[in-house]
């Protein structure tokens, strides 16, 4: 059967760089404010400032050396292992900060996820041992210890290794800087942003070195390396007088998202659909890097996103003719050679824009949020690949196939049964149960490469969001497509309407007692994640549908993907291996009128969830109908009884 998707070796090294780059993008971007703000009080308060105020400035040194390392290091540790990861990781940052005399943004990087996930290892190790009423006087203890223990490495060991090496990487630019090569770093630059491999690259090395040069000298070229929105927009700028076809018309409004807007993948699909046009990119980023070193301009802290808007606004006191000219140079230049590119192509077959957001997307690994201003809206329109035969079979799965990927597949059902496609089965699977007989595979974005190798000749399509995620309406698309191409006739709507697939009809058959109304808690007392699981899982225990091991597998399975399903919903579960846990079909159900946050998420109803065989499809079903209708949210957010909130979920039990 024919795939939509790029075959690609399926754990490359650029599969790995990219995962490590979008780990420390997720340290760096969430305290991009702070760097800012950090930027500004500089700009303003120092001696060489706006407004020069000595009281003022004494802001700026402790907000580098402190501030910014402890929130990197806070959010590393918490990325790992949540709020308890982050506390031990900004501790164990502070015997970076001491142990230093440069700000410790790399350190911070390093110690504040390696310390939570030695905090997290620690506590497997005596989890399920201690005795009833010391959880928290170990838990608090433990926690000291390994954040006392790794700050004093922090001060001894990581710091001084970080300093050697910052010391040797400034030595390493002052070196390109002082010979005039720093423009020849765009060589690597510009290919790896299209490759979506510059997080590494700019989060990694080039944001921390130039805070700590801004720091020093007022200013730095290296927050320009990457972000320029010149190279890209000369490249927008050609294809919209020389492209041909939907490239051509697509390209000015592209241009103004990427300049204005900041976001620079949406020129990524021209050069993949150009290759050669990666050239104008490097010439337009060694130009401009080139005006920077000529003028000695430079930004004052990070241009986050690389929007012309956010580089002026970053722009030192004395740099904005300078940076000024650098935009300008590296789009004439960028311009000029895509220009003479497209001229002189004689490949007009080659200008398919569809095609190439698509690799744009399989290179990046999941749906592109700006792809839409590109090739419109509809899927199907747009070109997406008809197949071969029919699409009959689907499957949404997950690592124990009955809480995530039930939810889905009922979302998903219910869309595919109003368009009149009653006769395509959607079911849910766990990933180790999966064989390569599906059309369509369905799965999270985490999950979606260890799907592949067991059904290889399926489209695979990748979600973040299960409740309302925009690619179930191109999977409907895909399926009308293909299913039309293939000459196949749509069931009649009133079928449909009966409900009469195979699937459904399993979903509907549910044995009593699943949810009961002591199962149903319209006031939680949890304030984090991993207290809400405990407390649905809680439930589940008092109802005897399992033991307590299977509370642990909950735990578990948030660990490597999170339930978090959209519309304010999570449906924490155990394992696939934990279905040994389970005696009974149970489901429970917390309200949290104040909401939760689900790792940066917010949550307001925990539904816990264990399901021997199918017998908890139904009311999955019935909760996945609830929460993709926003009115039904709003019902169940304003319910006062839980008899409310029971007959919400319709007759579940009967």
């Amino acid at each position: 059967m024919a795939t939509e998707t790029v075959a690609k070796p399926r754990t490359s090294m650029r599969v790995h760089v990219q995962k490590f780059g979008t780990f420390l993008s997720g340290m760096i971007m969430p305290n991009i404010g702070a760097f800012i703000a950090w930027g500004f009080i500089t700009a303003l308060f120092i001696p060489a400032g706006f407004f020069p105020n000595a009281e003022l400035g004494k802001l700026v040194g402790p907000m580098i050396t402190y501030m910014l390392p402890l929130l990197i290091g806070y959010t590393g540790g918490r990325m790992v292992y949540g709020v308890r990861g982050g506390v031990v990781g900004a501790v164990a940052t502070m015997g970076v900060i001491v142990g230093t005399d440069i700000p410790m943004f790399i350190g911070a990087m390093i110690l504040g996820p390696l310390t939570a996930w030695i905090m997290m290892k620690l506590d497997k190790i005596w989890e399920g041992r201690v005795k009833p009423g010391f959880e928290m006087l170990i838990d608090n203890f433990s926690a000291g210890i390994v954040a006392a223990a790794m700050a004093v490495v922090g001060m001894l060991v990581v710091g001084p290794i970080v300093k050697a090496f910052s010391n040797g990487a400034s030595a390493v630019v002052e070196f390109l800087v002082t010979n005039g090569l720093l423009p020849f770093t765009s060589i690597f630059i510009e290919p790896a942003k299209v490759l979506f491999l510059n997080n590494a690259v700019n989060h990694g090395i080039l944001t921390p070195l130039g805070t700590q040069q801004a720091l020093e000298q007022g200013k730095s070229i290296l927050f320009l390396l990457e972000a320029n929105p010149g190279p890209g927009f000369g490249i927008l700028l050609a294809f919209s007088f020389f492209g041909k076809g939907l490239a051509k018309a697509s390209a000015p409004g592209a241009a103004v998202i990427q300049f204005v807007g900041g976001i620079h993948e949406i020129y990524f699909p021209y050069v993949l659909m150009k290759p050669m046009t990666i050239f104008a990119a490097i010439g337009g980023g060694m130009t401009g890097i080139f005006t920077l070193v000529v003028t000695g301009a430079g930004l004052r802290s990070p241009a986050a996103p690389g929007s012309i808007i956010a580089v002026y606004a970053s722009t030192a006191r004395d740099s904005y003719v300078g940076v000024t000219l650098s935009v300008l140079f590296a789009t004439t230049v960028s311009f000029l050679i895509a220009s003479v590119v497209l001229k002189a192509s004689k490949a007009p077959a080659e200008d398919d824009l569809d095609q190439a957001t698509h690799r744009m997307e399989a290179l990046k690994g999941k749906k592109s949020s700006v792809s839409a201003a590109l090739i419109g809206e509809g899927v199907g329109a747009s070109g997406v690949a008809v197949l071969a035969t029919p699409i009959k079979n689907i499957v949404f799965a997950c690592d124990a196939g009955m809480g995530s990927s039930a939810m889905g597949a009922s979302v998903l059902r219910n869309k595919i049964k109003a368009a009149g496609f009653s006769d395509v089965k959607v079911t849910n699977s766990a990933i180790a149960n999966l064989t390569d007989t599906y059309d369509v595979v369905i799965t999270h974005q985490d999950l979606t490469e260890r799907a592949k190798p067991a059904t290889a000749s399926a489209v695979h399509v990748s979600v973040d969001n299960f409740m309302n995620s925009p690619r179930y309406d191109e999977i409907v698309e895909l399926v009308e497509a293909s299913n039309t191409e293939a000459g196949t006739t749509e069931t009649a709507p009133d079928a449909a309407a009966a409900g009469t697939a195979p699937a459904e009809a399993e979903a509907e058959e549910g044995p009593a007692g699943i949810l009961v109304a002591e199962s149903v808690v319209l006031n939680g007392h949890a304030t984090t994640r991993d207290a809400a699981i405990d407390e649905a899982g809680q439930l589940l225990l008092d109802r005897g549908a399992v033991d307590s091991g299977y509370v642990d597998a909950m735990h578990e399975r948030e660990e490597s993907v999170s339930t978090y399903m959209g519309s304010f919903l999570a449906i924490p579960h155990g394992t696939n291996a934990a279905k040994d846990h389970i005696m009974k079909s149970a489901v429970s159900v917390i309200r949290y009128p104040n909401g939760i946050d689900w790792n940066g998420k917010e949550v307001k109803f925990v539904v816990g969830v264990a399901g021997v065989n199918n017998e908890h499809l139904h009311i999955l079903s019935s909760i996945a109908k609830v929460f993709t209708n926003k009115a039904q949210v709003a019902q169940l957010e304003a319910a006062t009884t839980v008899d409310e909130v029971l007959a919400l979920f319709g007759k579940v039990n009967s």
